[in-house]
């Protein structure tokens, strides 16, 4: 493994190595409509999957979650460390060897029966080994232990993507399925917890008042709330368990996201889809509920709502974010992604109705406007992506004591 230096110099022209946002949103973003051919491709025929216990939905979900998904968290993981950790900089050598595990997982998947199924596996479970090696010791050593749940969350989501591949390999899709689900229900506390960090501060500074108070009570129970319920949803609890934890989570994830007051930023794009993406969050545990306790709902329903809702939404405001500000520009939304907000927005609801009334016609047009959306950022933000950052005018640098930007607060230890 390349030896980490996050005081190297970037070699010249290598701009996309500076930050890990810079390629794993580039590629990330890249994959979502090639990810959707492929899975027109899978359900069609026309991409040969691996033996056993592989369909096109279980392909479909593992490349959205351990594929696309991850790119980004990662990427965004990368990003915000160094400024809210104090971790060094993974840039340069280290950080091209993450892409190109990244990639090697991907050419693997794609491959079908053409690899081994075990090698396959193998090479789509690099990378999540590979980041913890990298972080595990900073995060470990940082001032501030509230970013120590990464570590858990970062291995429960290299164990859902080895539970999937064991299910594959023993041919049991029922396994597989429920790596799938373990890896959803990882990404969604890790969702709860650094979502909510930031939307909150966020929302204070730009309503030019502080954000409210940190209750260490109500946050720890959003998260636990989560882990309750994927506990009882995975083991196969009785119905009414899991539709009464999930009504928990729906109330306990109201409140909370009520506390921040969203609407008096309802004006600002950047911040307005991060309550929106919380709100759908609160929507996909009630249909979770509705699931469970009357049988009317599709369970499907909450995984997408979440999924493109809470996570689509969530993405794309923050990617423009990290876009925007590390690489010298300002905090202003282009206008081609408010269009993006809004085309994920519709999507969601899309894909809501397709699962409560099944309808193809309506299935594929929320699938367009889901790819559509990333695509949209891709053309926005790619050269931006692979150029040198523009200078910033008056930026005011972030000590490591703090570990903050300028436009953060310390984040709760």
């Amino acid at each position: 493994m390349p030896v980490l230096n996050a005081n190297a110099p970037p070699a010249a022209g290598a701009a996309i190595w500076l930050s890990g946002f810079r390629p794993f949103f580039l590629f990330g973003t890249l994959y979502a409509p090639l990810l959707l051919a492929g899975t027109a491709a899978a359900f069609a025929g026309w991409l040969a999957l691996p033996a056993g216990g592989s369909t096109p939905a279980l392909w479909h979900g593992h490349e959205m979650v351990f594929g696309f998904a991850s790119a980004l968290i990662v990427g965004t993981l990368l990003t915000a460390l160094p400024s809210w950790a104090g971790t060094p900089e993974v840039r340069g050598g280290a950080l091209a060897f993450l892409v190109g595990l990244w990639l090697i997982g991907r050419v693997a998947l794609w491959a079908g029966p053409l690899l081994p199924q075990a090698l396959a596996a193998a090479a789509d479970l690099l990378l999540l080994p590979a980041l913890l090696a990298l972080l595990g010791p900073a995060l470990w050593r940082a001032p501030n232990r509230f970013f120590r749940w990464l570590l858990p969350i970062l291995l429960a989501l290299a164990a859902a993507d080895a539970a999937y591949h064991a299910g594959l390999l023993l041919r049991d899709a029922a396994l597989a399925g429920l790596g799938l689900k373990a890896g959803v229900y990882t990404i969604m506390i890790l969702f709860a917890l650094m979502g909510g960090l930031l939307t909150p501060i966020f929302t204070g500074n730009a309503a030019g008042g502080a954000s409210p108070r940190w209750n260490r009570r109500l946050e720890w129970a959003a998260a636990g709330s989560i882990a309750l319920l994927a506990l009882l949803d995975l083991a196969r609890a009785p119905p009414a368990w899991v539709g009464v934890a999930a009504l928990a989570c729906a109330g306990v994830h109201a409140v909370r996201t009520a506390r921040w007051r969203g609407w008096r930023v309802a004006r600002q794009p950047l911040l307005c889809v991060m309550h929106l993406a919380f709100a759908w969050l609160v929507v996909a545990f009630l249909l979770q509920a509705a699931a469970a306790l009357t049988g009317l709902v599709p369970e499907a329903a909450w995984l997408h709502v979440f999924t493109i809702g809470s996570l689509g939404l969530m993405m794309l405001g923050l990617m423009t974010r990290v876009a925007l500000r590390h690489t010298g520009r300002p905090l202003v939304v282009p206008a081609p992604l408010r269009l993006a907000h809004a085309a994920m927005s519709a999507a969601v609801v899309l894909r809501l109705a397709a699962e409560i009334r099944p309808a193809p016609a309506v299935l594929v047009a929320a699938a367009l406007l889901w790819a559509g959306a990333f695509a949209v950022f891709l053309v926005r933000f790619a050269r931006a992506l692979i150029a040198p950052s523009l200078p910033r005018a008056a930026a005011r640098p972030a000590g490591p004591a703090t570990g903050q930007p300028v436009e953060f607060r310390p984040a709760p230890k």
